[in-house]
């Protein structure tokens, strides 16, 4: 009899929703406390979860992020096509170990691509060399982002009160100083991207320390923003399955009112400043497309200063996070592509 394939049978339903609510709150909470919270026996939890994860459409995320800490290039690329070259274009950035996002939206014949890189020279050869080298690459526009407001991590579908990134945004606050990080958080982070609810045990004889050592340095971790563990759904999966992508040219002496204006909209679950013109790029999420029409009525109407304002309907995402994006419209027999670069998905 043939395996059925996860995505045929992916349909989540209200139990599965409030599992999901509560470990996006607490990823690292036991099935027996998830079960008391969502009303479910705890094996009918875990099973439940691990349907929902075979799917590739919920997965756990746990990175640092270099935005904060201050570490290496985070790039957007719009990587122009020649017709009929979209896809497999597409696919060879995705496939990329550099490579956080890939997707393809309305508008121009681009793949749109955020990328981490070490440092200037590694991004001109990348953006010259490797990219642009590329069979089907016929131009590539590049934008360095310059500060983080929003991520993934802030939007809150479930209607609970705004993360305290998003409530400094609303504040036209920055961020606090980064946490200091050194070699054993860094390698703790690597075992909680490879394993997010791996037991304290593991993780405290994976790093050769004791538990409350390692408990300690988890707690400080998780209560800091440069780090990132939770528990990601796509946005579909939670009712929002129009994603839709903006870019702003926003003049200067308005740019931190914008910013501030942006934040309140919930909708919105990127938010960064970058070089170039289009000073300001966001990712958004919405029930329908109509809703999505409402919000850009909403959003930008009123925002002083804009000289520009770009919209797309994003059409297929391929790599999110530094993971790959399953869809019903996939290629089951692509092969898949590699996770390497972690990051926030947006």
């Amino acid at each position: 009899m043939a395996e059925t394939d996860p995505l045929e049978q992916s349909s989540f339903d209200g139990p599965d929703l409030a599992i999901l609510q509560f470990l996006a709150q607490r990823p690292r909470a036991s099935f027996a406390e998830a079960g008391e919270q969502v009303g479910l026996h705890e094996r009918t939890v875990a099973r439940r979860l691990e349907r929902m994860l075979r799917t590739g459409r919920v997965r756990f995320i746990a990175a640092l992020l270099g935005e904060y800490l201050g570490e290496g290039l985070v790039v957007e690329l719009a990587v122009r096509c020649a017709p009929g070259r979209l896809e497999e274009v597409a696919r060879a950035i995705a496939a990329r170990p550099d490579t956080r996002s890939v997707e393809v939206a309305t508008g121009d014949l681009v793949v749109l691509a955020e990328m981490v890189v070490a440092d200037e020279a590694e991004l001109l050869d990348l953006i010259d060399r490797t990219i642009g080298g590329m069979p089907g690459v016929l131009d590539i526009h590049s934008a360095l982002v310059l500060r983080l407001l929003l991520t993934a991590v802030d939007w809150t579908p479930y209607g609970t009160e705004p993360t305290r990134m998003r409530r400094l945004a609303m504040d036209g606050l920055p961020p606090p100083p980064p946490i200091p990080v050194d070699d054993i958080d860094r390698e703790l982070a690597d075992l909680l991207a490879e394993d997010a609810r791996m037991p304290m045990t593991s993780l405290a004889v994976r790093l050769n320390l004791g538990e409350s050592t390692v408990r300690r340095r988890l707690n400080r971790l998780m209560a800091s923003h440069v780090f990132h563990l939770r528990l990601f759904a796509e946005p579909s999966v939670l009712g929002h399955p129009v994603e839709a992508r903006f870019r702003l040219r926003v003049e200067h002496a308005h740019l931190d009112t914008a910013l501030r204006r942006l934040a309140h909209e919930p909708s919105i679950r990127h938010l960064v400043v970058t070089t170039g013109n289009d000073n300001v790029l966001g990712y958004s999420s919405h029930p329908t497309a109509a809703d999505m029409h409402t919000f850009h009525a909403r959003a930008f109407s009123g925002l002083d200063g804009v000289r520009e304002v770009q919209t797309a309907l994003l059409m297929r995402t391929y790599k999110r996070a530094g993971r790959p994006v399953r869809t019903r419209t996939a290629d089951h027999h692509t092969p898949p592509l590699p996770r390497v670069v972690p990051g926030e998905p947006r």
